[in-house]
């Protein structure tokens, strides 16, 4: 599936779209719009943590290892962090580099970190960052930590007992069906929310200008 760097993270999704209505199976195809159809319906703005909200003083591992705190990197000013699912999927494989193109430098000139969280462990975490050159930071949400204090994680309904071999606990590493909604968090000096953006159709989050837009709205 061939991108340009200026195509749009749209364009993107819906060209991975087409290919996996070309190739998929009807049964995975339906599942898999069922399952996205229902965290979009299920979606509450309301019920997701909400600007003002003070966070307590998280940390996570970073993929070389080193620890991240948010005082640390609030200390200057603002940071976003960016919730991805896991280094395998392939709507995050589109999101991530496309994400380093056209956010990470807008960010820099901003003098504002940028830091994807996903709960896999660093070791899982280091290969993503590795394949695609990503500049910026990738770190662990141990436990969905913060993602559950947000409330944007979620679980599939499907869920077999016992999992079956290749079920999403084993390819993440964590052992738990639960994962976070792609979302875009903003965080201000003192750990405070500032701005909170979810995407619960993983096939439809923001293009980069929209994010910058909204940085600057809620930094100024």
């Amino acid at each position: 599936m061939a991108t340009t760097v200026n195509e749009t993270l749209k364009a993107r999704y819906v060209a991975l779209q087409a290919e996996r209505e070309r190739s998929w199976p009807p049964a995975q195809l339906e599942g898999n719009a069922r399952q996205r159809k229902q965290l979009l319906d299920r979606f509450d703005p309301a019920a997701v943590a909400q600007p003002g909200t003070v966070l307590p003083p998280l940390s996570f591992v970073e993929v070389g290892g080193d620890t991240l705190g948010l005082d640390e990197l609030t200390a200057g000013g603002a940071a976003l962090f960016l919730f991805f699912r896991y280094a395998g999927c392939p709507a995050c494989n589109i999101a991530l580099p496309y994400y380093a193109d056209a956010l990470f430098p807008g960010l820099r000139q901003r003098g504002i970190p940028l830091v994807a969280l996903s709960p896999q462990p660093p070791l899982l975490l280091r290969e993503v960052k590795t394949r695609h050159d990503l500049p910026f930071l990738v770190a662990t949400d141990a436990d969905n930590a913060l993602a559950r204090l947000l409330n944007i994680s979620f679980q599939p309904d499907h869920r077999p007992s016992p999992p079956p071999a290749g079920w999403i606990g084993e390819v993440t590493g964590t052992g738990s069906w639960e994962l976070p909604q792609p979302a875009f968090l903003l965080v201000g000096a003192g750990r405070v929310l500032r701005w909170l953006q979810v995407s619960p159709d993983w096939l439809d989050r923001p293009e980069a200008e929209t994010v910058l837009h909204h940085v600057d709205q809620h930094i100024g």
